[in-house]
């Protein structure tokens, strides 16, 4: 075996001794990225690849390094995002504070123009809320989201002191019993549990026109540490019927209201890892990529259809989490996300001298006017018209980015991008 496992619970590093001759050379780059496991959970289709492709990525590397290209970004220095179930405690812990900090820590958003932001985490929601353009049209929905979730871990790092990077939530974990998972358990070490039973909430409808069944929450949390967080902005478009209603009409009004969240495998059965294997290797082409993680193929045999995107936001659901617009009011969104950027770049990293660059021309619309400057659109291996586009994430970042820059994990804008996933 590959890998060394003591226990269930125990998290292990693979051996730096495995293999000899070519298999020791393939096996270089776990000298330079630090791995570990939680020995509970075997390696799945996707983590497969993603070990056979990381021979590929070092290659890649060492040419982008050769060539003066990397920004000072390598494998050996680039921060390293782990499923939450592979951190320790300690990891899990400093993570939490850093969060639970950040929701402590004064807002930095216009206060006149998003009344109802009570800290510096809600400037996340007030900007996931106002700015759907540069977020979630299809040339900004990758590199957006990609900026967005850096955006975060620089604050929870560089203003609360958080040691690590952001984890990601393997969707294929939350398939089976996802409330005794380490994320969701309720313990003291997870990102709290199930909302408590509530027999009014039926489910969600999914953009297939299907009912994504409910779970078996659907009400305030009320374990973990964060059973005691108020929501504020919000509701957006709301998932559930009995949200109280915001002030101001574009939801930006101060609303104080429990975390809810309806844990559901209905949805996470949506985004096994054998489908999101089928999307990585099946996508020849990054317009075929978005549209089977958004919209796949019509299967009216398939129970669980929503595609990978829509399967992630629901696990957990509920409000604000299940909101469109509000759905960061949830700090589980993030893992989501950072699972969907580790999904886009294991793509990428299958061609990567064809696929850094590629991005999506599906005529997507114009952003609108707030968001100016930053037309055009288009695909390819150079980026098309995409290579136009800016980001500019105002409060919670002081760059503002060409999108081609967040398209590349390793060594964009000077180095700003530089992760593993693993």
């Amino acid at each position: 075996m590959r890998y060394i496992t003591w226990s269930a619970a125990a998290l292990v590093v693979p051996s730096l001794l495995a293999g000899v001759g070519n298999a020791q050379a393939e096996e270089s780059w776990r000298t330079k990225v630090k791995v570990q496991r939680n020995g509970f959970y075997p390696l799945d289709v996707v983590d497969n690849l993603l070990e056979e492709t990381m021979p590929k990525i070092e290659s890649y590397m060492d040419n982008k390094i050769a060539a003066g290209k990397n920004n000072n970004c390598t494998l050996e220095n680039a921060g390293v995002r782990r499923e939450w179930g592979d951190m320790t405690d300690e990891q899990r812990l400093d993570f939490i504070n850093a969060t639970l900090c950040l929701m402590n820590k004064p807002s930095r958003a216009p206060k006149g123009q998003f009344p109802g932001v009570q800290n510096r985490y809600d400037d996340f929601v007030a900007y996931h809320m106002t700015h759907m353009g540069v977020l979630h049209d299809t040339v900004g929905l990758f590199p957006g989201h990609k900026y967005f979730v850096l955006a975060y871990e620089m604050a929870l790092r560089n203003e609360c002191g958080y040691k690590g990077y952001h984890p990601y939530m393997n969707y294929d974990r939350y398939t089976h019993e996802p409330e005794k998972s380490a994320l969701f358990n309720g313990n003291a070490t997870s990102m709290g549990g199930n909302g408590a039973p509530d027999p009014r909430y039926r489910g969600v409808n999914s953009a297939t026109g299907k009912l994504i069944p409910k779970g078996e929450g659907g009400g305030c949390v009320t374990t973990g540490p964060f059973k005691d967080m108020i929501v504020s902005l919000g509701p957006g478009v709301p998932m559930m019927n009995d949200i109280p209603k915001n002030p101001l009409a574009n939801a930006t009004g101060t609303n104080p209201r429990c975390l809810r969240r309806d844990l559901n495998i209905n949805s996470a059965l949506g985004a096994t890892a054998n489908i999101s294997y089928n999307l990585i290797t099946k996508s020849k082409d990054i317009n075929t990529f978005y549209n089977t993680l958004l919209t796949p193929p019509r299967n009216n045999k398939d129970p669980y259809p929503w595609g990978v995107h829509e399967a992630g936001h629901f696990i957990a659901g509920g409000d604000p989490g299940g909101d469109p617009l509000c759905s960061p009011g949830d700090p589980v969104f993030y893992f989501h996300h950072a699972m969907l950027d580790r999904l886009w770049w294991i793509w990428q990293m299958q061609d990567p001298e064809n696929r850094i660059n590629a991005a999506v021309n599906l005529g997507a619309r114009p952003p609108p006017p707030a968001e100016s400057g930053h037309a055009g659109h288009g695909g390819g291996a150079d980026g098309g018209a995409a290579a136009g586009r800016m980001i500019d994430l105002k409060w919670l970042a002081p760059d503002v980015i060409p999108v081609l820059e967040a398209h590349d994990g390793l060594g964009g804008h000077g180095g700003l991008f530089c992760h593993v996933y693993v």
